[in-house]
Order: C-alpha cells, then structure tokens, then sequence
C-alpha cells in the first residue's frame, strides 16, 4: 500500500442527501474523507450533495438503497470497497417517522419504522464491520433521537426504534473495542430540519434551555468529533439537544 492510500480516509453515510445526513457528509468531506452516500428516492439532492463533495476536493458516490433491506446493505458496503478500497467510517443516519397515538398506529408503521431506523443500522453495521476488522480500524455512528432517551407521546415506533439503536451501540461497541473499533450513538434534540417542519417552533425552545432549535452542522459536528478524535470513546450516547434532557 503506498503513502496516497494509506491516507485515504472513506466514510459511508446513509440518508445522506440531506439534513443531518448531507451535514455529516460535507464536514466529513471537509475533513478529508472520501464519501459513499446513500438515499432513498430524490436522485436529484442526491447528486446536488455529490457535487458539493467533489468541490471540497474529495470523491463521492451515491447510491440508491432501501435502508430496510439487508442485501441492499451489504451492496452498498461491498460497493464502497470495490470504489474506494476501505471503510473508516459508517453513518447510521437514514430513518423515518411515522408518527401517531398507539392506540390508532397500524402495524405497518410499527413495522416500517423499526425495520428502516433499527434493523437497517443492524444490517450495514454488520457488514460494515467485517471490513473494519480486517482493517483492525474504524468508526460506527449510530443516529439516535432524544426520544429514544426519554420517550414521546405519539411516537411510540419512532421512540422504540431510537431506544433500539442505543442498545445495538453498547453491545456493538463490547464486541468489536479488540478490534480498534468504536461505536457510539448521537442523540439529536429537535434539530431543523424537513423532519421538524411541522412542529410549533416557538413552544419547543421554551423548553429548551439553550433557547433554539439545533442545526443539522450541530449534528454533524458531534459525529466529526467521534470519527476523528474519539479513539478513547465508545459505547456511549452523545445527547446533542439544547439541554432539553437535563
């Protein structure tokens, strides 16, 4: 391996086309990492976030992958490999709501909210992780949710799912620390994003100690640091939301 690839730093971020997602991937990129991103549908934000790589000076690629299927999963990890030779970073970030009171949720949204936020991450972790132990090197980042810490009425799914994800850290992050390998969770507060959009601005930073939303670069901030500086950190849940969980 010469001087060049063993520099070379890549990162694969799901549900990166946009919000936290596309945050993640431009401070990645900043920071020197070659992107793999995933997407769900919109081609075009998706290729927008390619291109916004490439002018960073890094290489990217995209590619169109249902979050809640374990064979699109180790797709996109082999093809990340086959691209760009390794994986240093995984970004679990894609994730859905389907919001409503449990007494009225239909199973399918029970069922698609934790097969997408939960198992999908279970899935590209997985595969992720036989590459990263062949390196003996790498970083997992699951995107939790404040709700997943403390619960929220309405989003029974939303809440179990993101309380999943915390689970899967800890015991991910006991299996692979002998490889060099850490694993942590990011757990955003109320971040404005399209996600939020339909929330009572105003009322929520009322609770909200720090007195605002937070900004997707709030989040990705967080996860640059873990991937970067965090060699001695693992198996733990980074609450990133204004001091509203005190």
């Amino acid at each position: 391996m010469n001087a060049t690839e063993q520099e070379q730093k890549v990162a694969v971020v799901t549900g990166g086309s946009r919000g936290i997602g596309k945050a993640c991937v431009e401070a990645l990129a900043k920071e020197g990492y070659d992107i793999v991103l995933t997407y769900a549908a919109n081609q075009e934000a998706a290729d927008q976030t390619v291109e916004i790589v490439k002018r960073l000076g890094r290489q990217a690629k995209a590619i169109k992958a249902d979050a809640a299927d374990p064979d699109a999963a180790q797709q996109v990890i082999d093809d990340a490999v086959a691209t760009f030779g390794r994986i240093d970073a995984l970004v679990n970030n894609a994730g859905i709501t389907r919001d409503g009171l449990l007494i009225r949720q239909k199973q399918d949204d029970w069922r698609q909210v934790l097969d997408t936020n939960l198992s999908g991450a279970y899935y590209l972790t997985q595969a992720a992780a036989k590459v990263m132990m062949k390196q003996r090197q790498g970083s997992i980042i699951n995107m939790s949710s404040i709700s997943g810490v403390y619960g929220n009425a309405g989003q029974t799914n939303y809440a179990a799912s993101k309380a999943g994800l915390i689970g899967l850290t800890k015991a991910c992050a006991k299996e692979l620390a002998s490889r060099n390998i850490t694993v942590n969770a990011v757990a955003p507060g109320f971040i404005a994003t399209d996600m939020t959009d339909g929330l009572n601005a105003e009322a929520i930073k009322e609770r909200i100690p720090l007195g605002r939303l937070g900004n997707p670069d709030d989040i990705a901030n967080t996860v640059v640091f873990l991937i970067k500086s965090g060699s001695y950190i693992t198996g733990q849940v980074f609450q990133v939301d204004g001091g509203l969980v005190i």
